[in-house]
């Protein structure tokens, strides 16, 4: 390309002025701007209407813009956890060669990182005892949407029917709604039982049209789930895939889904490595060696290189949009590498043992809670009588939004649920505060 005008657009993509009038020509057209229909309100004039202001003056009205948010205490969770993410996290994700790197696709200069992912990916298979996981995904909801197209694919028979708990998060059966717009399936619900999947409903529901069975341990009401291995029996009974939903601390603890029957284990990874984000997701995905080829994002894998030494690179694109389109199984592209990332740094700073106690806190912190909250006149904890891990339902006598609202007023923020039901979490990370949480509640349920 010597000889050729850079300076007027892309240096990437040079044209000469020939260039480009020998290709409006075959287009038809005699400009670039008869190629964009924009609206003239959203046209872009050349001017952003932004007054220009010195550091200083932007980081004080950036702050002063912050500071009408308010300041509260949350015990939310429903799918969004926020325990203690140690230091050392922060200190090594920020170094300019994680933070700044894109999809590794140059292993040549990105083996430290690919090394780490390859790490999550070994976590994942570990804590699941499933035979692969890839090296990530957006979030829960977009986890299990792909579990669904996943198992639409491999279903051998005709079938449409997907099946969820009726309780499933209002966000994920949304985004599950919308990613099975495009196929024949179809999305419905099964019965809750205390808390827990009603089994004998669920088994007058699962049948030859069944593609894939859901179930999440714990439930979105934080009930640990005791009835998984018939769930995944009935799944199993019916050529159907058996979808469990999870979370990387919580299968620390709980049954490990291969022992169970799951065959994709989908649910939100950014427990581990993150504060609570609401939107900035990490979604795990893990599935049976037997169905590698279908599984959606990248997996990383191990290599030896000519001298002999242990490499890394990505191994596996289902996507291939930008090589063999016809070939992919799944859109989703860029990923969350550098959460994925921070979350390998957490498990690995907490070991096996810190992760398993964290896991047990979650449910003796959540009992505790309980506990506390019962002795409360005009309150009952948990609504529910099962286990429960990090998080339950709790009754009040009066309107829920009305206590909601009061201990917002005070400083709390809690889940409304339902009539005269709230949904309160305890993650660690509130712990200073929950003496003056109790105290508050209180008052505000008299």
């Amino acid at each position: 390309m010597s000889g050729h005008d850079t300076t007027q657009g892309s240096p990437f993509a040079p044209h000469t002025p020939a260039d480009t009038e020998a290709m409006l020509d075959a287009i038809g057209v005699d400009s670039e701007d008869e190629l964009f229909d924009i609206p003239e309100s959203v046209l872009f004039d050349g001017e952003f209407g932004i007054e220009a202001r010195d550091e200083r003056t932007v980081r004080a009205e950036v702050a002063a813009t912050l500071d009408h948010n308010d300041d509260l205490v949350e015990l939310l969770g429903r799918g969004h956890y926020g325990h203690y993410v140690p230091s050392v996290v922060d200190h090594l994700s920020l170094r300019s060669e994680f933070l700044t790197s894109y999809t590794q696709y140059q292993p040549e200069i990105t083996q430290g990182f690919l090394q780490a992912l390859f790490e999550y990916q070994s976590m994942l298979v570990e804590l699941t005892g499933l035979g692969v996981a890839n090296c990530s995904m957006y979030d829960a909801a977009t986890a299990l949407g792909e579990a669904a197209t996943l198992a639409d694919r491999l279903r051998q028979t005709s079938g449409t029917q997907v099946l969820v708990p009726e309780q499933l998060a209002e966000g994920r059966h949304e985004v599950l709604a919308n990613y099975v717009g495009g196929t024949d399936l179809e999305v419905e619900t099964y019965p809750m039982d205390d808390g827990n999947a009603d089994v004998d409903a669920l088994d007058g529901l699962v049948g030859d049209e069944t593609v894939m069975v859901y179930a999440e341990n714990p439930t979105v009401r934080g009930c640990v789930e005791e009835n998984l291995d018939t769930i995944g029996d009935l799944a199993d009974a019916n050529d159907a895939l058996f979808t469990l939903g999870s979370d990387p601390v919580a299968l620390a603890l709980l049954q490990e889904p291969a022992s169970v029957g799951a065959d994709v284990v989908v649910g939100a990874a950014d427990v581990l490595g993150m504060p609570t984000s609401y939107g900035m997701g990490l979604g795990l995905f893990a599935t049976r060696e037997d169905y590698v080829r279908q599984v959606p994002g990248r997996l990383v894998g191990a290599s030896e290189d000519l001298g002999g030494k242990r490499t890394y690179t990505l191994t596996l694109q289902t996507r291939e949009q930008h090589i063999r389109r016809e070939r992919a199984t799944s859109n989703i592209c860029t990923n969350q590498a550098w959460v994925a990332l921070r979350a390998a740094m957490h498990a690995a700073s907490l070991g096996p043992d810190g992760l398993a106690d964290l896991a047990k806190e979650s449910v003796t912190d959540a009992q505790e809670l309980a506990g506390r909250i019962s002795e409360i006149v005009g309150v009952k904890a948990p609504v529910h009588d099962r286990y429960h891990f990090r998080e339950f339902v709790a009754h009040t006598d009066q309107p829920a939004k009305a206590i909601a609202g009061d201990l917002e007023d005070e400083g709390y923020a809690v889940h409304v649920v339902g009539e005269h039901e709230i949904q309160l979490c305890v993650t660690g990370a509130t712990d200073s505060q929950l003496d003056g949480f109790v105290e508050t509640f209180a008052e505000v349920a008299r």
